[in-house]
């Protein structure tokens, strides 16, 4: 897919996302939001960038952990996004973070670089993931750390089949190659090709959970990567891709609801001090939390 076409569906598609997302998605994914805020080391004073930010869950908590004297950055394509992101900041109070519509693979160049960069479930979407990482590691301050999540191997996501179901309906696929950067070592490499050092990745197995079909099918078509495909399909489209997905998950049903097995993948790493230093390494603190 053209990288500019694949940019703007994620852009509308996520605006119309935006309403349904936290409501169905915060607590699904709170694994891997906190596998990477604990493998981030946040400190306070330090300056962050939260990539893909979406409504802004790692940055408010980013923004907490640096307090008064750091601050932090999310960009997000989406402009809705980044308006809820802003809303929720603002609700809580927080003057240290601000938000801002902007490309992951063209994020802000600060002088001095950020301390931590993050990256929660945004690579995916994409269209060169491995090239995002390499400009985000070049973002880096030297011996600052750079976390993401991506979602796991496809076969270990029993929701996956949504894709195939709403890319048999539209004309071009809607998240193409969105498992890539989940299977195998395909993740750990491309920190290790962004340069980074004390690289290390590991694996979560989840269960998503929803009380009904109708919660599980609202999930996946209005608060996910779909959302924009989905709304504009007609009403008879609506029903048949519906019904289609809950047979793809009859195996994950547990009486009127469901336990949907997935996956998450975290990666991390160190950008290196300049030549002939050791790499200065954070490492928290003894109690201390995200």
């Amino acid at each position: 897919m053209d990288a500019r076409l694949q940019r703007r569906i994620q852009r509308y598609g996520w605006d119309h996302a935006v309403d349904f997302y936290d409501q169905h998605w915060m607590s699904q994914v709170l694994p891997a939001t906190q596998g990477v805020l604990e493998r981030a080391a946040i400190e306070p004073g330090d300056r962050v960038l939260d990539v893909a930010c979406g409504t802004g869950v790692l940055a408010i908590a980013a923004a907490t952990a640096v307090g008064n004297d750091g601050s932090v950055i999310g960009i997000d394509l989406s402009g809705k996004m980044v308006d809820a992101a802003r809303a929720a900041a603002s609700a809580l109070g927080l003057d240290n973070c601000r938000f801002e519509r902007g490309d992951g693979e063209a994020p802000p160049d600060p002088e001095g670089g950020f301390d931590v960069i993050l990256c929660g479930l945004g690579l995916m979407y994409m269209p060169d993931p491995e090239q995002a990482l390499a400009v985000m590691a070049r973002r880096l301050a030297p011996g600052a750390h750079l976390a993401v999540s991506v979602w796991g191997q496809r076969s270990h996501c029993a929701w996956a089949e949504i894709f195939s179901i709403v890319d048999a309906r539209v004309e071009s696929e809607v998240c193409p190659l969105f498992f890539r950067t989940g299977s195998g070592d395909t993740l750990h490499h491309a920190l290790h090709a962004a340069g980074l050092s004390g690289v290390a990745s590991e694996r979560l197995s989840v269960l998503l959970r929803y009380g009904s079909a109708a919660e599980a099918c609202d999930a996946a078509f209005l608060g996910g990567p779909v959302a924009l495909a989905y709304s504009r399909f007609d009403a008879p489209t609506r029903a048949a891709v519906r019904a289609e997905y809950l047979r793809s998950l009859e195996s994950c049903r547990l009486g009127e609801g469901y336990a949907i097995p997935g996956e998450f993948l975290i990666g991390y790493g160190v950008k290196a001090a300049a030549a002939g230093s050791q790499p200065v390494l954070k490492v928290r603190r003894k109690g201390a939390t995200p």
